[in-house]
């Protein structure tokens, strides 16, 4: 590992710490090294706080002034909620500046190392470029596209069953399986589940962990058919959006949005669209979501090309039965050679489960024929 490699690497360390703190904002870890000692270090934490290099900057005080500073993602060049990072490094007298990655912001796209190397700045782009990128990979889609990153999450058996056939799930995976699933659900502004699920589980989709915070609750309901006492609707520990169909149930939607539910209707006709829901998710500037529906909400998403990332749980059990559902259903491929591969799998082992990682890709007109 080089010098810049172990400055980069404690700045990225500290910037994925805040993971699930900084939505819609980026991940973003800073660190001021002068004469071969850490002087300043600094995270981004919060969406209209200082950025990372503020935090770095401030902490060094005079000692910035000949130093380098090493960040995970391009200083802004632009005035925001807070002024632009790249003023505040010339005028902090900082001579070196190392950057992992370019802001895939248009508003920064580059203008960031301009305005540095025109002060006369030295600057080093591409230092564990790849590290920096996966660590962003949720504001990378949401800031260029401007929709959410959708993870899809389940847990089930070898078999891949996600209950028996008398529908019992309880428990499929481990304890600490399911202490994971609260940590994916902490660095997620949303949880995505059908309203069946509601029905039939009751759950409030909040996240236990300590100082964790609970993601907004969206919910896929055509008709408007959740009971009023569903705990999603009552408990108020965290906002609640139903996405329905065209043919709601109005008097349903009045009694709902008593309550405090926001209600957002679709252009399906008798299913709700998932791209209208992707759509009005980013509008709404929700940059993350985790899916946890049952087989018919993952396989709506994934048909759509809509799901960026697959988490799946793997217990060491086996099911069987015909009728036992699975996390993945719907109408399926009907040629093996159009199953969605998943590309950068990671395999690691959680408790007594293996926990899958990776990335659907999907067959487009440009990559359909090609293995």
């Amino acid at each position: 590992m080089t010098n810049h490699e172990f400055y980069m690497s404690l700045a990225l360390e500290n910037a994925t710490a805040m993971k699930g703190q900084t939505d819609p904002n980026p991940l973003v870890g800073s660190v001021i090294v002068n004469e071969s000692r850490i002087v300043g270090i600094g995270t981004h934490l919060k969406a209209g706080e200082p950025h990372a290099e503020i935090h770095a900057i401030r902490m060094a005080g005079d000692k910035a002034k000949g130093g380098t500073i090493y960040v995970t993602l391009e200083p802004c060049s632009h005035f925001g909620r807070t002024g632009p990072c790249a003023t505040a490094i010339v005028e902090a007298g900082i001579t070196k500046v190392v950057i992992a990655t370019l802001d895939p912001n248009p508003v920064v796209a580059g203008n960031g190392v301009k305005m540095l190397e025109e002060a006369g700045i030295e600057v080093i782009v591409g230092v564990m470029e790849e590290e920096s990128r996966m660590m962003n990979e949720v504001f990378n889609k949401f800031i260029v596209e401007q929709k959410p990153f959708l993870t899809m999450k389940a847990g089930s058996t070898l078999d891949g069953k996600i209950a028996t056939h008398t529908a019992d799930s309880k428990w499929i995976t481990s304890a600490e399986a399911r202490h994971d699933v609260h940590l994916l659900r902490n660095q997620n502004m949303a949880i995505l589940v059908g309203v069946t699920t509601v029905i039939k589980d009751d759950p409030e989709l909040t996240t236990r962990i300590p100082n964790g915070r609970n993601p907004i609750r969206i919910i896929l309901d055509s008709t408007l058919r959740i009971p009023l006492n569903s705990k999603v609707v009552t408990d108020g520990l965290a906002e609640t959006w139903i996405f329905t169909a065209r043919e709601y149930d109005q008097d349903a939607k009045e009694e709902l949005e008593k309550r405090g539910v926001s209600i957002y209707p679709t252009s399906g006709i008798k299913h709700v669209d998932p791209n209208d829901v992707v759509r009005i998710l980013g509008e709404k500037l929700v940059s993350s979501v985790l899916l946890e529906g049952g087989g018919t909400i993952h396989a709506a998403f994934l048909e759509n090309q809509l799901v960026d990332k697959v988490e799946l749980y793997l217990a060491p059990k086996l099911v069987g039965g015909a009728q036992a559902p699975t996390f993945l259903e719907g109408r399926g491929v009907g040629l093996m050679r159009d199953a969605v591969d998943l590309e950068n799998l990671r395999i690691t082992q959680i408790g007594k489960d293996f926990k899958f990682t990776g990335y659907p890709k999907y067959i487009t007109k440009q990559t359909e024929g090609v293995k």
